[in-house]
């Protein structure tokens, strides 16, 4: 598996151990039920997943059809935002991943939830990450001043793929680049997130999106695989394999060296997870979702020292994001 370039996963080993040494993070957020032999979940509630718009996106990407959103609770006013985040604190609840289907211009609308994030924050003392789509310097601003803990957002590096696989109406890479500027322009701690394999399986924009990317100073790079899921066009589509998937972590690595780099929630489960986890491992990255079984065993007898999170993984190497 590793005769792909052995050469360069161990040059980005040792330059992920020059710069922040030998702990490796894992994850398992309550966005869905996780237990292995190495790490089980405390409680369901530590952290959790709430759509403003229910299960509606206008959307409908090839990859998703906004079946993602169905396994959220959902908060369609800022009242009810705030008593679910009240509900889940009472319960022992540490954050919450605000998030939502997008306009057909790509735009999550966040920005009437933007207060009531920093009253969650202020008055609950959880942990806020906001889900956003194109970001205007408007909303940018306003999660700003609510202080959010993070904001996730999918860069994506290829026009013809925001057009023919996300459907968004006239939107192109500028638009995600300029969206990712404004947030960290207003204070955001911002973790654009690559999806690897999007446009159907294939490798296309992967490299200009972390080009992209690496052009600012990010919180952190999460890395995903294409999933493919039923009930979508792409259901039967052969995603990426653990060893494109480990060339693009290497890139990734060498073009954001400073960062961060998790391996995150969704990727292929089975063999293909077991593979794709030991190659995130050995290319340097700094932590891994839900990892296969075994995975954290692994990383022992690598000689890192794991740690183990109920976070979300957008919250590395900070604070709030360790156990």
């Amino acid at each position: 598996m590793f005769a792909v370039n052995a050469e360069a996963y161990r040059g980005a080993w040792d330059a992920a151990r020059s710069r922040f040494g030998d702990d490796i993070l894992f994850y398992a957020p309550a966005l869905k039920f996780y237990a292995t032999e190495e790490f089980q979940q405390s409680c369901d509630c530590l952290f959790a997943p709430v759509s403003v718009t229910a299960g509606s996106c206008e959307l409908m990407c090839d990859h998703c059809r906004a079946l993602i959103l169905g396994h959220m609770d959902s908060a369609t006013t800022p009242a009810e935002l705030y008593r679910f985040a009240e509900g889940l604190a009472g319960k022992g609840g540490k954050g919450l991943l605000i998030s939502g289907g997008s306009d057909r211009g790509g735009v999550v609308p966040l920005l009437d939830y933007t207060a009531v994030m920093g009253r969650i924050k202020s008055e609950l003392d959880m942990r806020v990450i906001v889900h956003t789509g194109i970001t205007s310097p408007e909303l940018a601003q306003a999660l700003g001043d609510a202080r959010v803990d993070t904001a996730m957002i999918d860069i994506i590096g290829s026009d013809d793929c925001i057009r023919h696989v996300c459907h968004i109406d006239g939107a192109g890479v500028s638009d995600y680049r300029s969206s990712l500027s404004n947030l960290i322009a207003a204070g955001v701690p911002a973790s654009p997130h690559v999806v690897i394999g999007l446009d159907y399986g294939r490798i296309d924009g992967e490299r200009n999106a972390i080009d992209l990317i690496s052009e600012f100073d990010i919180a952190s790079l999460v890395l995903v695989g294409l999933l493919p899921q039923a009930g979508t066009p792409m259901e039967a589509i052969e995603p990426p394999s653990p060893g494109q998937m480990g060339e693009i972590f290497i890139y990734a690595r060498g073009r954001i060296p400073d960062s961060p780099i998790m391996l995150g929630c969704e990727r292929p489960g089975g063999e293909h997870k077991l593979q794709t986890d030991e190659l995130a491992l050995r290319a340097g990255l700094n932590g891994i979702a839900y990892p296969a079984e075994g995975t954290i065993g692994l990383a022992e007898r690598l000689g890192l020292k794991p740690q183990l999170s109920e976070y979300c993984c957008a919250l590395a190497m900070t604070g709030s994001g360790r156990a």
